[in-house]
């Protein structure tokens, strides 16, 4: 996919400054053009989540097909190749799409996101499919319906609060599913340990050889997923956690730095300008991060 490309989607989310995206069976793509675009496979830009309220559906991602029904919800990581199905007209669903950089503006860490468990459905019990289904709802009329602007914090609430439900559903069902995509499954292995060990900082080399991979190996797989390096990724991912802490903690720039894992605050300053466009100042609480 060329940058051109890329960059488009990604403008498609936005929304008030924010990268994200929302569509049901009561308010779905209009334009058959649009319609058929999107029944095309492509590599995601962002995280897909899609839940059945009713009705059946089958997605394919990665080459696998994942057949849904009521209540069933799958989530999709961005790079992950994805073909989506032509839907019944008696679906009823919602689907969401969001990028990293929304993800980074939340309170909280969501570990399912990285899909630990190789296990891309989450089957939600009565209880839980209703909350759920209340909050998709809720994102929905904030970001169609509503014909007054909505604070982006509202928006960032909702979202905390449907990942936090997902969250927790994932990790109630421990059975994985295995992937027969080696590279697949080691990109997640991949995904997991910068998860665990971010503020460590530990060296390409060191991650490779708990992978037991080369770093040539690492850096194919990664490169295949993130059209990034290990490095450029371990470093988006610092970046964006940076941006989280700082938006939701008093913490200074200097201690920030420290936690983060970085010997040096100047040296964590310029890395985060160069990474952001922004100094770190600008992401403190209170300050304006729609760029208008």
């Amino acid at each position: 996919m060329n940058m051109q490309k890329q960059k488009g989607k990604n403008e498609e989310l936005q929304h008030d400054g924010l990268g994200i995206k929302i569509r049901s069976s009561d308010n779905p793509y209009l334009s058959a053009d649009i319609q058929n675009k999107l029944l095309q496979p492509r590599r995601l830009s962002s995280y897909f989540i899609v839940l059945i309220e009713s009705g059946s559906i089958t997605y394919n991602i990665d080459s696998q097909d994942f057949t849904l029904t009521d209540g069933h919800l799958l989530f999709a990581m961005p790079n992950q190749f994805f073909t989506p199905p032509a839907k019944p007209d008696d679906l009823k669903y919602f689907k969401l799409l969001f990028d990293e950089n929304t993800l980074a503006l939340l309170p909280q860490q969501f570990p399912f996101l990285v899909n630990p468990l190789n296990a891309p459905t989450i089957i939600l019990d009565s209880v839980a499919k209703e909350r759920v289904i209340k909050v998709f709802g809720i994102l929905d009329q904030i970001l169609y319906i509503d014909k007054q602007e909505t604070d982006t914090e509202i928006i960032l609430a909702y979202l905390n609060s449907l990942l936090s439900e997902l969250n927790s559903a994932y990790f109630k069902n421990k059975e994985p599913v295995n992937i027969l995509n080696t590279n697949l499954s080691k990109f997640i292995e991949f995904k997991l340990v910068v998860e665990t060990s971010l503020t460590e900082q530990p060296s390409i080399n060191a991650i490779a050889d708990k992978l037991a991979l080369s770093t040539t190996s690492l850096y194919r797989i990664v490169k295949e997923y993130t059209g990034t390096s290990p490095k450029d990724y371990f470093t988006n991912r610092l970046i964006a956690e940076a941006q989280r802490r700082l938006r939701y903690s008093n913490t200074s720039i200097k201690e920030l730095a420290y936690e983060l894992g970085f010997n040096d605050p100047d040296y964590f300053s310029r890395l985060f300008k160069k990474s952001t466009g922004k100094s770190a100042s600008d992401f403190l609480p209170g300050q304006d991060l729609s760029g208008k």
